[in-house]
C-alpha cells in the first residue's frame, strides 16, 4: 500500500509549504493554501490496468546515431488549427487547449473529433453520451469512427485506449480526470499533476496524441499548478467576447511550430466556421465619414489584419477624467495620452478618453499606436480621417516613429482591400507598390500636419 503525508499547497502555483499561512509566498495570491494528501512511494502506475502493453527498457543513445524519419502529422482536417499547431499533431504529443467557459473549446474538439477520416476517442467527465449527442446533431457532423467515453478516472481510459486503439485522444476536461493513486478530490493540485503525468507517460510510449481542455481562473490563466504548462508540448489559448461571433486560438507555447501564429474563427448556430478574410469581416462597410475612427494595418502571429479603432474625446463630466479601452491595453493608452499632452500640447487631463478595438478582439501589436493617436485626434478635433487611409507605426515617449517588423506584408494587406494610402515611419525601407500611396513620416507633429494642417 503507498505511503502518504500531508502539505499544504497552494491552488493556485502549486508550491508546497509546511504549514497553513494566509499567503503563499510564491505568487502571492491570498487563501489559496489547502491541506492535501501527498503520495510519497506506490507501485501502481497507469500499466496496471492494461495486462497487455508491453514496455521495453529504453537505453541512453548518441545523438548522431539517432536516424531521423520524414515527420508525419495528423492533420485535423480544420485549416485554421493546423496552421497554429504548425501543420497537424505529431503522434505522442500532449497538447492543452485553456479558455474561458462558453467560447467553444469543446465545440471545436468536437467538430474536429467528427472531421477526422481516423478513429477518435472523445473522453468526456463534464457531459453525458446524450448531451454530446445532441451537439453532434447540431454541429451537422457525422463520423462512425468517433467514440464517446463518458469516464473520470484515468486507469479505466487507458485500458479503453488500448482496446479501440485510437489515432487521437480528446479529454474533456483534466480538472475532472482522477486517479486512484491519488487520495485526493478531483481538480484539486495533486491529482491534476498526477493525472497529467499519467496521460504524457502514456502518450509518449503510445505515439497517440492527446489533447486536454483545461478550465481558466478569473485573471485569465489556466487553473492548476502552472508546472502543467511546461510538462505539455503544446499550450493553445481560446479567446474571444462571448458577446461577439469571432474567435481566435493563439499558441502560447508549441515545442513543434511556431508560437507567432493566430486561428480566426466565427460562431454559428452550427459551430464554428473558418474566417477565411478577417480583415474584411472586421471593417465596417458604411460609407459615412465620422470622426474618431481609424484604420491600423496590424499583424497577428503571421497572419496581416486591417482593425478598425475607434476612438471618443468628450469633457468630463465628474472631477476625474475617465480612461476606459476594450481589446487594447490601458497602460499603453495612457502612455499615449501623455505622448499627445506632453509633445503635441493637448490638454486631455479635462476629458474622458474612451478607445474600442471592433470585432471584439484584443490586440497585443503595438503598431497600432499610430492609429490609436489618429483616431483620438480625430474625436478631440471633430474631424474625420481621409477615406481609404491606413497606419502602422509604433510611438515612442518622445513622440517619434519607431519602425515595425513586416511592413511589407501590412502594405500587401492594405493595398489588397482597396486602400489608397498607409502612414508609417519613415526608418523603414520599403519596396513600390503599385496601388498604394506610403506616407513615410518622423515624429508626432508631422502626422499632425498631414491630417489636420
Amino acid at each position: 500500500m503507498a505511503k502518504s503525508n500531508k502539505s499544504f499547497i497552494c491552488q493556485n502555483c502549486g508550491s508546497q509549504h509546511s504549514k497553513w499561512q494566509g499567503q503563499c509566498h510564491i505568487c502571492k495570491e491570498w487563501n489559496t493554501i489547502h491541506e492535501e494528501i501527498i503520495e510519497i512511494k506506490s507501485s501502481t502506475n497507469w500499466k496496471t490496468s492494461t495486462e497487455n502493453f508491453i514496455s521495453t527498457p529504453k537505453n541512453p543513445i548518441a545523438i548522431n546515431k539517432i536516424s531521423l524519419s520524414k515527420e508525419f502529422r495528423l492533420p485535423s482536417n480544420n485549416l485554421e488549427l493546423d496552421r497554429v499547431l504548425g501543420g497537424g499533431l505529431i503522434p505522442g504529443s500532449v497538447t492543452l487547449l485553456g479558455g474561458e467557459p462558453g467560447i467553444g473549446k469543446s465545440t471545436l474538439l468536437l467538430q474536429i473529433s467528427l472531421c477526422i477520416s481516423t478513429s477518435v476517442l472523445y473522453v468526456s467527465g463534464e457531459e453525458s453520451e446524450n448531451q454530446i449527442k445532441l451537439r453532434g446533431n447540431r454541429l451537422d457532423g457525422s463520423n462512425d469512427k468517433c467514440f464517446i467515453l463518458n469516464e473520470t478516472q484515468t486507469q479505466k481510459i487507458f485500458s479503453h485506449i488500448l482496446k479501440i486503439n485510437p489515432s487521437l485522444v480528446v479529454i474533456d476536461s483534466i480538472q475532472t480526470l482522477f486517479s486512484e493513486k491519488i487520495p485526493n478530490t478531483p481538480g484539486s493540485v495533486s491529482q491534476i499533476k498526477g493525472c497529467s503525468a499519467e496521460l504524457i507517460s502514456f502518450a509518449k510510449e503510445s505515439s497517440i496524441p492527446i489533447i486536454l481542455v483545461g478550465h481558466i481562473t478569473k485573471d485569465g490563466s489556466i487553473a492548476g499548478p502552472k508546472v502543467l504548462e511546461h510538462m505539455v508540448d503544446t499550450v493553445l489559448q481560446f479567446e474571444g467576447d462571448t458577446n461577439y461571433a469571432y474567435r481566435i486560438i493563439r499558441s502560447k507555447k508549441n515545442r513543434f511550430g511556431s508560437t507567432n501564429e493566430i486561428g480566426i474563427f466565427e460562431m454559428f448556430n452550427n459551430g464554428l466556421k473558418i474566417v477565411k478574410n478577417p480583415s474584411k469581416l472586421l471593417l465596417s462597410n458604411s460609407n459615412i465619414n465620422l470622426s474618431g475612427n481609424s484604420i491600423a494595418a496590424s499583424i497577428e502571429g503571421m497572419r496581416p489584419l486591417m482593425i478598425e479603432v475607434q476612438a471618443l474625446v468628450s469633457s468630463a463630466v465628474y472631477g476625474t477624467p475617465q480612461r476606459s479601452s476594450t481589446g487594447f491595453n490601458s497602460k499603453r493608452l495612457n502612455m499615449i495620452l501623455a505622448i499627445l499632452e506632453k509633445r503635441a500640447g493637448f490638454k486631455l487631463a479635462s476629458k474622458d478618453v474612451f478607445l474600442n478595438i471592433t470585432g471584439g478582439l484584443n490586440i497585443e501589436d503595438t503598431s497600432i499606436d499610430l492609429a490609436v493617436v489618429s483616431s483620438i485626434l480625430s474625436s478631440y478635433h471633430d474631424i474625420p480621417l481621409p477615406k481609404k487611409i491606413c497606419f502602422a507605426a509604433e510611438i515612442g515617449l518622445s513622440g517619434e516613429f519607431r519602425p515595425i517588423p513586416q511592413i511589407e506584408r501590412r502594405i500587401g494587406e492594405a493595398e489588397k482591400l482597396g486602400f489608397k494610402s498607409l502612414i508609417t515611419t519613415s526608418q523603414d525601407s520599403i519596396n513600390n507598390f503599385n496601388h498604394i500611396k506610403i506616407i513615410q513620416l518622423n515624429k508626432l507633429e508631422d502626422l499632425i500636419s498631414y491630417l489636420f494642417g
